[in-house]
């Protein structure tokens, strides 16, 4: 009898041992950056979320990096909940064990773009030269272009596209989620009512109201920042005057320079050579998404660059992360696919 309990206390602590061994942890560490410095109150400090695979600790393998690129509104933190997705993915053999990587890239305008703005601090260099770089130098990467892979939602769908699409020599996959900023249309666009409100509004108190006003912000702070004009410090490619529109020339070229549909003919060949590209967007996310998602699609697609393009049920928000839905259901075995993992 007392080496039959024995025997089932030792299945118990097996049980339980193999139970804690696959759940990952998650370490928020931080960074300070030079080309985050400025003078506008945008901390050079950021904070970065990791996620380590189950037994990171106990093993001195190497894994692939996937970095996460959250979306406006968001940060660091999203990765907590995000969490369990994760562990799931690895337990049920989705993707093998990797590390994945978020970083806080909120504003005090909400949101980078992952974007060079120079006057608010270079987000994109942040990025890929220094964010890279640490993981390289701190934790147990596979610190090469095949073993790294970068994605994102809305605003982080822009920037991996963006990031991948120049700097190939970095990150060799994207998948982008539910992509934004790709190209003026519908409410970005001067026939909306978006500038029109901005034309009315001077105080932050007045911005908070609106929602695609502190998008326009955003971009006009990531693209085409002007510190000798408060309160806003930006410029904007459109405007009114006596209730007529204007078109800044001169500030729309900054935005197309920006936004990666008008770019996709000066990066073929960077495009042709990442091993492989996918985007996805909700039917149901809004005009907004979907006209944008096809437009960026098919251009790709009339330049011979070859990738994958999903419209799924769903809108901008859900179905991704759930245990049925786009991140363990279709992001990590895309990377699990097409990253280099260790032998």
């Amino acid at each position: 009898m007392k080496i039959f309990l024995k025997l089932i206390l030792v299945i118990c602590t097996l049980q339980l041992t193999y139970a804690q061994t696959t759940k990952g942890t998650i370490v928020i560490d931080s960074i300070y950056s030079e080309n985050l410095e400025n003078n506008f109150d945008e901390n050079p400090t950021r904070e970065v979320g990791v996620y380590l695979p189950p037994n990171y600790d106990k093993e001195t393998k190497k894994y692939p990096v996937i970095y996460f690129l959250h979306g406006f509104y968001g940060d660091h933190n999203m990765l907590e909940p995000m969490k369990e997705i994760l562990d799931f993915a690895i337990e049920t053999k989705r993707i093998r064990p990797f590390i994945l990587v978020i970083p806080n890239q909120k504003t005090t305008y909400e949101g980078s773009f992952y974007s060079n703005s120079g006057i608010f601090g270079n987000w994109e260099d942040f990025t890929v030269q220094d964010l890279v770089k640490y993981m390289d130098e701190n934790y147990r990467t596979l610190a090469k272009k095949e073993s790294r892979g970068i994605t994102g939602h809305s605003m982080g769908g822009y920037g991996a596209l963006n990031i991948a699409m120049k700097h190939p020599d970095v990150f060799n996959t994207v998948y982008a989620i539910s992509p934004g900023a790709l190209a003026i249309v519908r409410e970005y666009g001067p026939n909306s009512n978006t500038f029109k409100e901005l034309s009315e509004i001077s105080t932050y108190e007045a911005l908070e109201k609106t929602y695609f006003g502190k998008v326009m912000v955003a971009f006009a702070r990531s693209w085409s920042p002007n510190p000798n004009k408060p309160p806003f410090y930006c410029d904007f490619p459109f405007g009114y005057k006596n209730g007529e529109l204007v078109i800044h020339q001169e500030t729309l070229k900054k935005w197309h320079d920006n936004m990666p549909f008008y770019n996709l003919e000066n990066y073929i060949d960077n495009l042709k050579s990442l091993k492989a590209i996918k985007m996805d967007w909700g039917r149901n996310a809004g005009e907004r998404f979907t006209q944008q998602c096809k437009m960026f699609s098919i251009k790709l697609e009339n330049l011979g660059i070859d990738h994958f393009a999903e419209e799924y049920i769903g809108t901008h928000v859900n179905n991704i992360y759930t245990k049925n839905g786009r991140l363990p259901q279709q992001v990590l075995p895309f990377f699990e696919y097409y990253l280099e993992f260790e032998e």
